[in-house]
């Protein structure tokens, strides 16, 4: 029997999934604690131990031939990025959106041009990878070759992906030459105002990650076992997503959807749609979303982030989400508890809803920030209406993940407290969609698959996503 094995190291856990190619089926999923700071192979290991057991069950495991072992990953605190560009709302949002599209966390973002302590900040931070954008093309150049000369007179030794005004790429590369720095470039962000232009940097930092991030965060070990660490986790789901929506020459996709993944320290929404205004008399605003766009929410968490989840929505709304039964509970109390306990799994009917609690009002927040909005500007002529960012109001599907959705009995509840409010019409989030659960964990084990065999990856996912409850 032929089979794919498809591996996720997680920042948790290490996730294993094995799929029978001729009858279009998982075979058996298992996962184990990650051990990024020891051996990852060990974790691995564990996981790969009970998969065999799993499978053993069905078929003697013996019989598998295993044509390609392909690997994402997120441990070690996930692909970190820190991008630079000229101005806050044009260039260096087309390198935010490039980084996140790309699956990686944005710790940071700068505008203009850099000061010294800037420069200091970014030398002694955390970075992976250093992404430089400024300018469109033919355009403002002093200020990408200000902030390259600073990069190259810091002796930075983190990887700098250039994406900016190409009229300045000569000149960088003699800098950073000179400077011994490791540069990558590639296309402009944004060659013209109107042209957001993000896939090749998103490409480039994936060709980073596989080189030279893999490596230092110890995952190089697991290359003597699998064919490669090919991308960030993140990065996976959104090209699983983007399969799903758009489908193939043989194979129909949904449509416009929207990915709700709920973690312990983010929440991140995927969106696959175009998102332009829905109503003929409404204006686009700024930079033209991509269709496929993801958005990281590093305040709204279940366990890391459940202090800083309760700063952001407040009491009111998490307890708005509570029964009567509960209304009164100590809010802070609970969320404190989680934070200082972040392997924590709820037992009680208490921490059962206090979690769905939490998790709803991280869905309409993060979906509030995700989605666009209308701002009316009255002029001679009347109200005008001007949209910024996507209009999801039409979008047909909503597929949540994460463990508090997956183990929820009450799964629409929490996905739906992300759909458009009537008293709050302003954000154009999601009008009547369908509610699915990506129960069995495979979004991410599926992107992997999206470039060996595409028509395999979305029959299964149209096959193992389920209804939500």
């Amino acid at each position: 029997m032929n089979a794919y094995l498809l591996i996720d190291f997680g920042s948790t856990y290490t996730k294993l999934t094995a799929v029978d190619i001729d009858s279009e089926e998982i075979l058996a999923t298992a996962k184990d604690i990650t051990t990024i700071e020891d051996d990852i192979m060990i974790g691995f290991e564990k996981a790969f131990q009970k998969l065999k057991i799993e499978i053993n069950k069905k078929i003697n495991f013996e019989s598998i031939n295993f044509i390609n072992k392909i690997a994402c990953s997120s441990a070690g605190g996930g692909l970190k990025i820190y991008a630079i560009g000229l101005v806050l709302s044009l260039t260096t949002e087309a390198a935010k959106k490039a980084a996140l599209g790309a699956g990686a966390r944005v710790m940071k973002t700068y505008s203009y041009e850099l000061n010294n302590a800037e420069i200091k900040e970014l030398k002694n931070s955390d970075a992976d990878i250093i992404l430089l954008a400024g300018g469109t093309d033919g355009g403002n150049k002093k200020c990408i070759l200000h902030n390259a000369r600073l990069i190259a007179e810091s002796q930075i030794k983190v990887p700098v992906i250039v994406a900016g005004n190409s009229d300045a790429n000569t000149e960088i590369i003699n800098l950073f030459h000179e400077a011994n720095i490791d540069y990558t470039i590639t296309e402009n962000v944004l060659p013209r105002l109107d042209n957001l232009n993000v896939n090749p940097a998103r490409e480039a930092i994936r060709n980073v990650f596989m080189t030279k991030i893999v490596e230092a965060k110890g995952l190089k070990n697991a290359e003597k076992f699998v064919s490669g660490v090919v991308m960030p986790t993140p990065a996976a789901v959104l090209d699983a997503a983007e399969l799903l929506s758009k489908g193939t020459s043989e194979e129909k996709g949904l449509g416009d959807l929207i990915i709700v993944d709920i973690g312990g320290a983010t929440t991140d929404i995927h969106s696959l749609a175009d998102g332009s205004p829905s109503q003929g008399d409404i204006i686009l605003k700024g930079l033209k979303e991509p269709f496929s766009k993801r958005t990281v929410e590093g305040d709204l968490g279940m366990r890391y982030s459940a202090l800083s989840l309760l700063e952001s929505v407040k009491t009111k709304k998490i307890r708005s989400y509570l029964n009567d039964e509960y209304k009164k509970i100590d809010i802070k109390k609970h969320c404190n508890y989680r934070y200082e306990n972040i392997m924590m799994i709820p037992k009680t009917k208490e921490e059962i809803i206090f979690d769905e609690a939490m998790a709803a009002a991280a869905t309409e927040e993060a979906m509030i920030r995700h989605s666009g909005w209308l701002e009316s500007i009255y002029t001679p002529m009347g109200i005008m209406y001007y949209q910024c960012g996507k209009d999801l109001m039409d979008v047909e599907y909503v597929i949540g993940t994460g463990g508090v959705v997956v183990h929820s009995k009450n799964q629409t509840n929490i996905l739906k407290a992300g759909e458009f409010d009537i008293t709050m019409p302003v954000h154009l989030r999601p009008k009547n969609p369908d509610y699915l659960v990506d129960s069995t964990y495979i979004l991410s084990a599926m992107g992997l698959l999206v470039k060996e065999n595409p028509n395999l990856a979305l029959k299964i996912m149209k096959k193992y996503l389920e209804k939500a409850n």
